[in-house]
């Protein structure tokens, strides 16, 4: 059962001397329960496309249905209240630098009128299932770059999402950082069943934690599948442009590694 579902989606920018055409006419849906990946070139429309699913964007035109209601027509309150349950993860973490790390997972719970005893409970809680119930004290200033996601994916995890929507999460993360990053999307994945729509432009990501795939070019889409068709078989240009890259990266860690 979809979960998400994007009809006939463009996204245009107004531009003083031009319109800037960012998504055209797209058409896909999200599964409840899955890890869906959208993948392209920088420019490609992904992360306009992410922030259209929760509205953070408004679409020219089209339609995005979440959990069997139309976005477009909701009024204020109710896109509010939707939001609730649809968390966001960004690439550089968005943490409230003033704050400590329990009390910026505490944050959200705060504006939504939750006790502060209880809020801290339930933040000690999903500090301990990211592994820094440790650092609650700590500031952002004096954690990892891994870290402060964690603690970002806690806060998000704080409002007690259906659905987590993950803009290039790892993008500013060494590579073994983000196994570790992508290893616990996939706990969280698992153990919850929070669906996890992960946008990004590195394949390894793709290929690590996604079901399915949906590959962006220019703004159009350009071929949709399961994972591992489109990497055995890729039908579209932009999907075996990237295929290539993700396979000279591959070659370029084995000759490093035979140094």
């Amino acid at each position: 059962m979809a979960i998400i579902e994007v009809r006939n989606l463009t996204k245009t920018f107004d531009e003083k001397k031009s319109n800037i055409h960012a998504l055209s006419n797209i058409d896909l849906s999200v599964e409840e329960g899955e890890i869906f990946g959208v993948i392209g070139l920088s420019g490609a429309g992904k992360s306009t496309l992410v922030r259209c699913m929760n509205l953070l964007e408004k679409p020219t035109s089209g339609e995005v249905w979440v959990d069997g209601k139309n976005l477009i027509t909701l009024s204020g309150k109710e896109l509010r209240f939707m939001r609730r349950e649809i968390g966001m993860i960004f690439q550089h973490f968005n943490l409230l630098m003033q704050r400590n790390v329990l009390d910026n997972v505490c944050f959200p719970m705060e504006i939504a009128g939750v006790k502060r005893r209880e809020a801290t409970e339930k933040a000690m809680k999903y500090l301990e299932i990211v592994g820094l119930s440790e650092k609650a004290k700590a500031y952002p200033v004096q954690l990892s770059g891994g870290q402060k996601q964690r603690v970002a994916i806690a806060r998000t995890l704080a409002s007690n999402p259906r659905i987590i929507l993950c803009d290039e999460a790892t993008s500013a993360l060494d590579p073994q950082t983000t196994g570790t990053i992508l290893d616990l999307l996939k706990q969280i994945n698992k153990e919850y069943g929070i669906t996890i729509v992960v946008i990004t432009h590195e394949m390894r990501v793709v290929e690590e934690i996604c079901d399915r795939v949906a590959v962006l070019d220019r703004g159009n889409l350009a071929e949709i599948g399961i994972v591992e068709e489109v990497f055995r078989n890729p039908k579209s240009n932009a999907a075996k442009s990237l295929l290539l890259e993700r396979k000279i990266e591959q070659l370029g860690v084995t000759i490093t590694d035979g140094i």
